[in-house]
């Protein structure tokens, strides 16, 4: 325990031996680690409005017509039977016909009036069918359209293409610059822990002759490098956590008609639930193995000089 608590002193002693590197390495790791936050709080909220807006995303299917109501409720029942299926919304004739007016003639209360208690959509009941994967709309719109009174399926195939696009440039643009940014702190972790080990260049040769091992030399700089990453994991968290807060409570205080229609981003508690977690992973992953391997690397070259 004496060695053990020995080597953590030594090793909170290295960072403040190496005040100008260890700064420089916490810095680079806290803006590394920031970035990597801001854009996992962007692809967080892209994907979250991508899956809402695939969730949203179905197809209208219409009928002949003179279709009567329980032949609608038929074919309503054999498409809730099929796998993938949903939900079902069944829209009625004079559903569809108020929707229209509201849409389209709105301004034109005259227009609206001329037509008294006539329904130009009394054939145009449909039945609006939504699916548990987007991507099962072209096999499924397939199965329903041979269904027996069924005119037309209108799908979305293009808007769902450009969705699951999206989602696939997204996650692979995200992961290439997180893994450029973690290549970058773990370079200078590793700079960071050269530089002490050179300053003690003559005090580990010493220490080697005296019957040292070299996980007894090791653990300082292990420590210091873990120190480093927890700093520069603990920064940028808190910094984060403070803007999203306030990037989400501008946008709902100067961008509300956008939330009542439905657009919606991932909540701070739900954000950080996951965010948290993964930035002091990396922070302290990145100080262990750039020590570690470093450590190894530096131990080797002071045993040929």
């Amino acid at each position: 325990m004496d060695s053990f608590f020995y080597n953590i002193g030594q090793g909170l002693k290295n960072i403040r031996r190496n005040k100008m590197f260890s700064f420089a390495s916490i810095l680079t790791m806290t803006t590394c680690l920031f970035l990597l936050g801001v854009m996992y709080s962007m692809v967080a909220n892209l994907r979250y409005m991508i899956h809402e807006a695939e969730s949203n995303v179905g197809i209208t299917v219409f009928f002949y017509d003179g279709t009567t109501e329980p032949e609608i409720d038929n074919v309503r029942r054999q498409i809730a039977e099929m796998d993938g299926v949903k939900s079902i919304k069944y829209v009625r004739a004079s559903e569809a016909w108020d929707s229209f007016k509201e849409k389209y003639l709105n301004d034109n209360p005259e227009l609206v009036e001329s037509f008294g208690d006539d329904n130009p959509l009394e054939n145009s009941a449909s039945l609006e069918v939504f699916f548990e994967n987007v991507e099962d709309q072209g096999k499924l719109s397939s199965a329903i359209l041979v269904l027996p009174k069924v005119r037309q399926v209108n799908d979305t195939r293009k808007l769902v293409a450009a969705l699951t696009r999206a989602n696939r440039i997204i996650s692979f643009s995200s992961s290439i610059l997180i893994i450029l940014l973690m290549l970058i702190a773990l370079f200078l972790i590793s700079t960071t822990i050269s530089v002490g080990v050179s300053v003690r260049k003559n005090e580990i040769s010493i220490m080697h002759l005296i019957g040292a091992t070299d996980r007894f030399i090791r653990f300082p700089f292990v420590v210091e490098g873990i120190v480093l990453g927890i700093i520069g994991a603990a920064i940028p968290i808190g910094i984060l956590y403070i803007v999203y807060y306030k990037v989400i409570e501008l946008l709902g205080s100067k961008f509300s008609i956008l939330f009542s229609t439905g657009m919606d981003v991932v909540s701070v508690n739900d954000i950080f639930a996951r965010l948290s977690p993964l930035l002091a992973g990396i922070g302290i992953g990145i100080g262990f193995l750039g020590s570690y391997f470093t450590m190894n690397k530096e131990l080797r070259r002071i045993r040929h000089l």
